[in-house]
This record gives structure tokens, C-alpha cells and sequence, in this order.
């Protein structure tokens, strides 16, 4: 008989610890510091389980939520846009997206930005993975949805401008991340959750 020690995968009855998440900090007190057409700065005064306070301060989002659409016009490609952002003062290429409108649910809101934002609608939209931005600092959530069977449709958006609308492979994703125009971390996100869903859908399919 071996005196080797058996290793943890093997001792019976190991017990195994769960994480100890502390208690959420107590909102003490809350206030607007700016506020303009499209952003609301808050401040909130925070106590922690360990008795420590401090001041954070955060954007927040939209209450109806928004949608980034991942829509495919066949199953190997995927639509993007080019679209001014003034962040960086210049063109960038990214998902189609926008907020969810009062009175409106995810898929109505997904096929809306996407007949506006592309000329299309969908006849099968499904929600893929909520994702967050900078979420220290802003409190918003986006649903991406995948967006198949594709038909023409146009409807009026408020883009200042007409958006140009451009079809990459979405198994060619590493030559994306090389150009300068392409650098949208929702974006990649999406679009790299969206590639591992439909490998397994088509594993899937043919194992049947």
C-alpha cells in the first residue's frame, strides 16, 4: 500500500466552502449632481457592513433598459454599423442597439432599432445575455438578442444621419479586433457569445 498522499479529488466527504458575500452597503443618502438631455449624475452617500463611508458617485440608465441586436442574414454573417460616436469624435463600427421605449418589451424594441438602425426585421429574435458598462460608475444593462430569418422593413430612427450598413463574417471574428473602428466591448462581447450559441446549436442539430 502506497504512503503517497491522496490527492483532494479523490479524499471522501471533502467539504467545500462557499464565498461569504458581505452585506450590501446602506444607501444613506442620495442626490442629483447634474443633469442634462441624455445623462443624470447621482450621488450616493454609502455605509458599509464594516462600518466605513463613502461618497460614489454614478450615471444612470435608462429605466425602461435598451437592446443590442446581433442579427444574422444568413447563418454565416452578421450585420454591423458605422455610426459617428462622439466620445471619440469619430466613425465606428458596432452593433446595432438602442433603448427600450415606454410600453415597449425586449423583442418589439429589437426588431424597432433594427429596422431602423439596418432595414430589417426579424422573425425570430431571442434574448442571448444581459450586459453591463463600467458598472462601478453606471447603472445600465443591455439585452443582446439574436436576431434570425431576416426580412426587408424600414422604419424611421433619429439618426442624424443615413447609418451604412455592413455584413462580416461572424467566424472571422479575430480580423475585426484589428482594425481601428472596431474596439466596442458590448460589441465584441455579443458577438463572441452569439458565435459559442450557434456552434452548439449546430453541434446539437447534428447529433439528431
Amino acid at each position: 500500500m502506497s504512503d503517497a498522499p491522496r490527492s483532494r479529488a479523490s479524499a471522501p466527504n471533502v467539504p467545500r466552502s462557499e464565498p461569504e458575500w458581505p452585506q450590501t452597503p446602506r444607501v444613506l443618502a442620495r442626490q442629483t449632481v447634474a443633469r442634462s438631455r441624455l445623462f443624470h449624475v447621482e450621488s450616493l452617500d454609502l455605509r458599509f457592513s464594516n462600518g466605513e463611508e463613502r461618497t460614489f458617485e454614478r450615471l444612470t440608465g435608462s429605466d425602461h433598459g435598451a437592446v443590442m441586436i446581433v442579427a444574422m442574414p444568413d447563418p454565416e454573417h452578421v450585420l454591423l454599423i458605422r455610426e459617428y460616436a462622439a466620445g471619440f469624435e469619430d466613425y465606428v463600427l458596432t452593433l446595432p442597439k438602442g433603448l427600450v421605449d415606454p410600453g415597449e418589451d425586449i423583442v418589439t424594441a429589437a426588431n424597432r432599432e433594427l429596422m431602423e438602425e439596418c432595414g430589417f426585421g426579424a422573425r425570430s429574435m431571442e434574448p442571448l445575455v444581459e450586459l453591463s458598462l463600467a458598472p462601478n460608475y453606471m447603472r445600465h444593462r443591455m439585452q443582446v438578442m439574436l436576431a434570425k430569418d431576416l426580412y426587408p422593413k424600414r422604419l424611421p430612427g433619429d439618426e442624424p444621419e443615413p447609418l451604412i450598413v455592413e455584413t462580416h463574417p461572424i467566424n472571422e471574428l479575430s480580423s475585426l479586433l484589428t482594425r481601428e473602428d472596431f474596439h466596442e466591448a458590448r460589441a465584441i462581447a455579443a458577438l463572441y457569445i452569439a458565435r459559442e450559441r450557434l456552434r452548439a446549436e449546430s453541434t446539437s442539430n447534428s447529433l439528431w
